[in-house]
Order: structure tokens, then C-alpha cells, then sequence
């Protein structure tokens, strides 16, 4: 595109207006002062990084915090010695950068500076809503392959679009990073509860040591965990207490109705969003529960290939996540009649609907939709186990896959109560019945608040409470933890 002088004086204003550390030497107060996000000790050393000739991609749903992690990169750019005017922001969305190449960008930025077009310093440049410009890809591999001494950050919110778009066009030139929304482990630092945790190690079979987390004070941990529940997804709402007193606005408004409206039908061209809204909203209020087509096709109305593409659509916005369904033996149904769906983030449900308490009647779902929340930025080959065949029925809520061997590792019964813990007999025959057929000598079972180990003549139940296994959870797919007994 050709821009003119007046629009060229435009463009390096607001491009100063963007970069306050030009002139200040440090980002602005508004974002120096929010808590970063745990990830940005693994984002961080990606970015540093400058010899590997890679563009980062940084991708994940709207309002989990993507452009305040740049700025929190920014920021420790600074105080780590980059010079303030070799790190360039823009956010490509910016009306006034309307259909303006990548490259065009940059060297406008450069020009902002005093720089030269052609100057050979090292620059770090992050390029933030990349998804508004047409053809982000093409013009972003080209300055990777062109700016050797230049490390260029992409964010956007679109994420199924950035990561296809990645995998195409940027094969050894792009590293994809995920953030996910807020797990329960990030929730309880960004409140300053870390301290109500306790690590410790048990023998889980013999021989076998595992880490995990108990708590010096279970009654409140359990009111943050469902606090997390409501409104822990997404770290503004954390914050704000304006925000909490009427979440809907603000997740609906900001994030529901962008994807629902523009970033789904723009990508893939749907044409009845209000079809769409409504199957979200069903399965929202249903999180955790199990579908089939069948069934959703006949409450809905929408035809049912129709709605394996919305459900499709809705992963990859990263709303909603599919979890297969296994049997006794943790072999797939030839035929997937039925499936379970859960929210990314169970505050969306809150947001949609009406905040809840530890004894709501839905509540069971929603604790195992924060446990699954949890596992879903892993990508972990998890199932739930269901049968159903003659006198054999039970279900078991998470089930580990070995690839190799195409059996189970592990298994997780989530449990919002102790009344397993006091008669694990009674309360947990589908877990024992799936124990004995699998040959699993442990599985692990959550209560409200009691811990502890029970040996049963079929093996070893460890129970935690929920609360402390969600935490436990978050922190090992942070810290990218090898997946070991579930986990």
C-alpha cells in the first residue's frame, strides 16, 4: 500500500504513542503494575532467544492475557539490557495501519527512530492481533528469512486460524506457543494463597514416589477453587470486583460475542451465528455432560453434520473441548455414538448464566470441567471410560492412554464429596470394576477435603482432595511435568 506524507507523520505518531519506553525507557504503569502470568518464565526464554532464526506465534483464546504478556516481555527485555529503541510494538489491528504491509510497519518504526531502513542492529519486534492483516503468514516468513539480526513476535486471538495458517505457510520458521486461560495454580499465586499449599511426597506403590500438593487449610482453599469456578479464567475478571458483579457483560460482550460474531463466521464463513450461539449456550449449560449427535440434533434442530462442523468450529476457538469416549478396556467405540463435552474455562458458564456455590446441584459437573481445564493445554491422550453392554454399566471420569500399549496407565475418579473415602466399597464400583478388568494396581479419586491412601484387595486408591488436584495439575502441565499417574 502507498501512504502519503500526512499519513506517514499519522502512522509515527501513533507508533511513539505505542513504545513509551522510546522515550521513558520503561512500559506504561498500567501494565507494569498487573501480575504476570506464570507462563512468561517459558515464553520469555523463547523470545531472548536470538539465535535461532524463528518467529514466535503467540496464540490462545481472547482475554487471557496475550498482549500484557508481551508487555511483561518487554519489560524484562529492559531490565535484562536490551536498549529501550530496539524493541518495537504494534498492534496490527490499529485503524490507522489499515492494510499496511508487515515490512512497511518495521521500517516505519525504524524511521520513528533515526534508524536506517537497511540497520543491522539487533531488534526485537512484536506484532500483536496479527490475524486483522491479510496474509500475516506470507509477509511474516518473509521478514524471518530477509531480518536475520531481528526476533519478530506474532500474538492473536484467532487461534485456529493463526495455527493452521502457521502449520502451512511458516514449517521451520514459526514456533507456536499456546496460553491458555488462567489454571488453578496460576489463580491461587496470582491471589497470594501459594502459601496455603503444602508439597509432599508419597509412596504410591512400592518403590514408587509421587509429588503433589496438600493444603494447611482446606476451607479456604475449596472457596478459592470454586471463587475459580466463577471467575478464574480469565485474569482481568480475577482482579476486578466491578467485573465480578456482572461477568456476563464482560465475557459475553468481550469474548463470547467476538468469536460467535466475527472470528467464527469471518474464518469460516457461517452464516447463522444465531444457530451457532444457541448450541454453545446448550452445551455451556451442560458442561461435563455426555452428547450425542443424535441427541443434540433432535434438541437443537440443526442437522447433525452441521453440528460436527460447529463443534469443530467451537474447539477451535478453544471454547469448548471434545473428550472421547472409551470402554472397559480403553479401546475407542468403533462408532462414536456418544462423546462428552466440557468448557476450556469453567467460568463461562458463570458468566452465562448465574455464579454458583459448593452445594449447587451442578456443581459436580463444574468441578470436573476445572479438572479438565486443567489438562487441555497438555494435549495428553485422555479419555473417559463408559460401558454400557448387559449387566456390565459404570463409568470412569478420566482415563490415561499408553500409545504404545493402547491400554491404560491411570485412572481418576473426580468426586465432589467424602463419602467414597469413608466406604469406597459402595461408592466406587465402576472404578474397582475397571481396576480388576485393566489390571490397574492404582487409580486416584478426589473428595472434598479428605487424603489419604486405602488398600483394597484390588489395589491402591489415593484420594486428594479436588481442590488440591486441580492446583497439582496446573502446576505440572505449566511446568510441562512428565504425565504420571494421572497427574
Amino acid at each position: 500500500m502507498q501512504y502519503n506524507e500526512l499519513l506517514e507523520k499519522q502512522i509515527i505518531g501513533r507508533l511513539r504513542f505505542d513504545n513509551p519506553w522510546w522515550t521513558e525507557k520503561e512500559i506504561a504503569p498500567f501494565y507494569a503494575q498487573m501480575h504476570p502470568r506464570l507462563y512468561l518464565d517459558i515464553f520469555y526464554p523463547l523470545v531472548a532467544e536470538s539465535d535461532l532464526r524463528r518467529a514466535i506465534i503467540l496464540m490462545g483464546p481472547r482475554r487471557v492475557g496475550k498482549t500484557v504478556m508481551i508487555f511483561h516481555t518487554i519489560q524484562r527485555l529492559l531490565a535484562n539490557g536490551v536498549p529501550p529503541q530496539n524493541i518495537i510494538y504494534i498492534s496490527v489491528e490499529t485503524p490507522i495501519y489499515n492494510q499496511i504491509l508487515l515490512e512497511q510497519l518495521f521500517n516505519l518504526a525504524k524511521r520513528a527512530l533515526g534508524k536506517s531502513d537497511n540497520s543491522t542492529e539487533q531488534f526485537y519486534v512484536f506484532f500483536d492481533e496479527i490475524q486483522y492483516l491479510k496474509d500475516w503468514e506470507v509477509n511474516l516468513k518473509s521478514l524471518v528469512d530477509t531480518y536475520y539480526n531481528v526476533k519478530f513476535v506474532a500474538s492473536g486471538s484467532a487461534a485456529a486460524e493463526l495455527k493452521k495458517r502457521s502449520n502451512e505457510s511458516g514449517a521451520g520458521r514459526f514456533t507456536d506457543f499456546t496460553l491458555p486461560p488462567l489454571t488453578f495454580y496460576e489463580y491461587v499465586h496470582l491471589k497470594d494463597y501459594s502459601h496455603l499449599m503444602l508439597p509432599y511426597q508419597m509412596e504410591w506403590t512400592e518403590g514408587s514416589i509421587i509429588t503433589a500438593n496438600n493444603t494447611m487449610d482446606i476451607v479456604k482453599l475449596n472457596q478459592l477453587f470454586v471463587d475459580y469456578i466463577n471467575y478464574g479464567g480469565y485474569p482481568e475478571v480475577v482482579f476486578s470486583e466491578k467485573i465480578q458483579e456482572n461477568p456476563g457483560q464482560f465475557v459475553r460482550h468481550d469474548i463470547i460475542d467476538k468469536v460467535l460474531l466475527r472470528d467464527l463466521p469471518s474464518l469460516y464463513g457461517i452464516t447463522d451465528v444465531q444457530e451457532l450461539n444457541s448450541l454453545f449456550t446448550m452445551i455451556a449449560y451442560h458442561s461435563g455432560a455426555q452428547f450425542s449427535y443424535e441427541g443434540l440434533s433432535k434438541d437443537s434442530g440443526v442437522k447433525k453434520d452441521t453440528l460436527r462442523k460447529y463443534i469443530q468450529y467451537l474447539e477451535a476457538a478453544f471454547l469448548i473441548k471434545k473428550i472421547r469416549r472409551s470402554d472397559d478396556t480403553a479401546k475407542n467405540y468403533r462408532r462414536e455414538m456418544l462423546f462428552k463435552l466440557y468448557l476450556t474455562n469453567p467460568s463461562l458458564r458463570c458468566a452465562l448464566f448465574q455464579p454458583i456455590d459448593e452445594n449447587d446441584e451442578v456443581i459436580g459437573n463444574m468441578v470436573e470441567t476445572a479438572i479438565y481445564a486443567q489438562w487441555i493445554p497438555r494435549n495428553a491422550n485422555i479419555s473417559y471410560a463408559n460401558w454400557n453392554e448387559g449387566k456390565k454399566k459404570g463409568e470412569v471420569d478420566i482415563v490415561g492412554i499408553d500409545d504404545a500399549r493402547q491400554k491404560p496407565d491411570w485412572a481418576v475418579e473426580v468426586k465432589w464429596t467424602d463419602k467414597p473415602f469413608h466406604n469406597p466399597s459402595e461408592e466406587l464400583k465402576s472404578l474397582e470394576y475397571y481396576m480388576k478388568t485393566n489390571g490397574l494396581p492404582f487409580a486416584l479419586v478426589t473428595s472434598i477435603s479428605e487424603t489419604g491412601m486405602k488398600k483394597m484387595s484390588y489395589g491402591s486408591l489415593q484420594f486428594m482432595p479436588a481442590a488440591c488436584y486441580a492446583y497439582t495439575v496446573g502446576e505440572n502441565t505449566l511446568k510441562k511435568t512428565k504425565i504420571s499417574y494421572g497427574l
